[in-house]
């Protein structure tokens, strides 16, 4: 949509109030409200806002940063305003010279496809988001006891649900599928399959919308990987391919017996080389491990496999005339993650993985969490970081990490990283006062 076209669409909803939306470095949602009549000067010459006071942006001395409006990302807000109209629109974030801020993270995604444009190759990514639903923040019962897949018509899972969906459509999201997860009070929302970017900016109106939703119906959604001792976590399981630029999916092998390219081969092997390092960004919270534990199909082995949900990469099963379909299912991110990033650190190692030609391990059929050390071994299976702790120190250590994310995101991210694990293990939790205090 060109400026004109906007400023007149603008006019035309009647329009009141528009919100500018970027991300901070750890993936949550910041924006700033303008007027209409600020709109055409807005698109001409961006908004100046204070990126110090922005988690993981610049330092005081070197504040004044711009918002740059994408027009391609407008969209009217479902949620009316004081009664009046609201818009959205996604920001990319630039320096006082007009060069793209290197620690945004929308840029760092848009670098990475570019990359892969230059080798004709197009991202496509398809999330499965997981959260839950609690009476209130404060009072973290269940509103639902259903499980997989169920269905009743006096589970008011089901009628939230239909809200939700309905209002990512409004928002231009197409929703594939929603349903109940395993655990009481747990749902899964899977997103339409589309371009990396498109998918991220997707992914953060999502959450928000999400969580509007349940404010309404008096619920508190919460997109924490592990909100619950005992029953399953939240991922972000994600469906991704190559495609070439005449739409043909280049993941697709007629002859293996996966139906995978070797080009798919090679991108997991990327993938699989480099995940340890990714795991900071791609489960990214003290809490995130406390989901990656045996027993709740949570990724845990670094290995690949078409039927086993223990694998932390799986190849969903083939159909016939569906070679577009074809796909690799990466399924540790959760979903606290900065989409953004992770998208463009699962490509970057794919990338890599596809130039250097990296041929991954076999395929584990088996279920991996009965393995013992000694089968693991033989295998040669590892495992993710266990803590955040551990996930920092691959992540540090990383150059392909460092190249990928540049010098501002990797140094500042790390930083905050470092911090907030610090932070953890000088902290006293209530396990610690249940099984010490009367030492």
């Amino acid at each position: 949509m060109k400026r004109d076209e906007l400023v007149e669409k603008v006019q035309r909803e009647k329009i009141e109030f528009i919100d500018l939306m970027f991300s901070d470095l750890l993936g949550q949602l910041k924006s700033v409200t303008i007027s209409p009549r600020e709109l055409k000067d807005c698109l001409d010459n961006g908004k100046w806002f204070d990126g110090s006071s922005i988690e993981g942006f610049t330092r005081i001395h070197e504040s004044d940063m711009m918002l740059i409006p994408d027009p391609s990302t407008y969209v009217l807000l479902p949620w009316p305003r004081d009664q009046k109209r609201v818009a959205r629109i996604i920001c990319d974030v630039y320096n006082p010279n007009n060069a793209p801020f290197a620690g945004d993270p929308r840029y760092v995604l848009k670098r990475i496809e570019e990359e892969a444009r230059a080798k004709s190759y197009s991202y496509n990514v398809g999330p499965e988001i997981e959260f839950f639903l609690f009476r209130s923040r404060e009072d973290r019962t269940y509103h639902d006891t259903a499980g997989y897949f169920d269905f009743s018509p006096r589970d008011l899972a089901t009628d939230i649900r239909a809200i939700i969906t309905s209002t990512l459509e409004q928002l231009g999201i197409n929703v594939e599928m929603s349903h109940h997860e395993c655990a009481p009070s747990q749902h899964e929302i899977d997103i339409e399959y589309s371009g990396a970017l498109k998918c991220a900016d997707n992914v953060m109106i999502l959450k928000q919308a999400i969580k509007t939703v349940a404010s309404g119906s008096g619920l508190s959604a919460t997109f924490m990987p592990k909100p619950i001792f005992g029953i399953n976590g939240s991922g972000m399981h994600t469906h991704q391919s190559l495609f070439d630029k005449r739409g043909v999916n280049l993941f697709y092998g007629e002859k293996d017996g996966y139906r995978l390219s070797q080009l798919a081969y090679h991108f997991m092997g990327g993938q699989l080389k480099h995940i340890r390092e990714m795991a900071a960004i791609l489960c990214p919270t003290v809490n995130s491990y406390k989901r990656l534990v045996r027993g709740y199909e949570a990724p845990v082995y670094i290995c690949w496999g078409q039927r086993n949900r223990s694998a932390l990469i799986r190849v969903p099963r083939y159909s016939r005339g569906r070679e577009k379909s074809t796909r690799l299912e990466l399924r540790c991110p959760d979903p606290s993650c900065n989409p953004y990033l992770a998208f463009a650190v699962m490509l970057a190692a794919g990338l890599e993985g596809i130039d250097q030609k990296i041929t991954p391990p076999k395929p584990v059929e088996e279920d991996v969490y009965k393995f013992d050390n000694g089968k693991l071994a033989r295998f040669y299976i590892k495992t993710l970081p266990a803590n955040l702790g551990e996930a920092i120190d691959a992540f540090e250590a990383s150059r392909f990490m460092k190249e990928t994310l540049g010098e501002h995101v990797f140094s500042k991210y790390l930083d905050i990283k470092r911090a907030e694990w610090t932070d953890y293990q000088s902290s006293v939790t209530d396990w610690e006062l249940k099984r010490y205090s009367n030492l």
